[in-house]
């Protein structure tokens, strides 16, 4: 019984999670600044040249990714473990500048 108590309890902290992650989606494409680099995009594509189109969309997608793994990571780790995170990176980017 106790194992079947914290089994729901851990599909229910999963399910959470998962929808947690579907609204950081849904956020970050109905995010003001993603909504404005969408429409500046769709009112102007007449005037740009496809290369411009090409660079826009590249932009647009870029934005929409990096806001979404951005919330994603809100999500899915607390704020200790975020700044344990950078701090992280930042030690890896200083070994490489020393690499170099």
């Amino acid at each position: 019984m106790l194992r079947l108590y914290y089994q729901l309890k851990k599909e229910e902290k999963m399910i959470a999670t998962a929808l947690a992650l579907q609204t950081a989606t849904q956020d970050a494409v109905m995010d003001e600044s993603t909504m404005t680099l969408a429409s500046s995009i769709y009112h102007n594509r007449n005037q740009m040249t496809d290369d411009e189109f090409a660079r826009a969309m590249f932009a647009y997608s870029a934005h929409i990714a990096s806001l979404t793994a951005t919330l994603a990571t809100n999500v899915l780790l607390t704020e200790s473990q975020l700044d344990e995170m950078i701090d992280v990176i930042k030690e890896f980017d200083e070994l490489g500048k020393e690499a170099l």
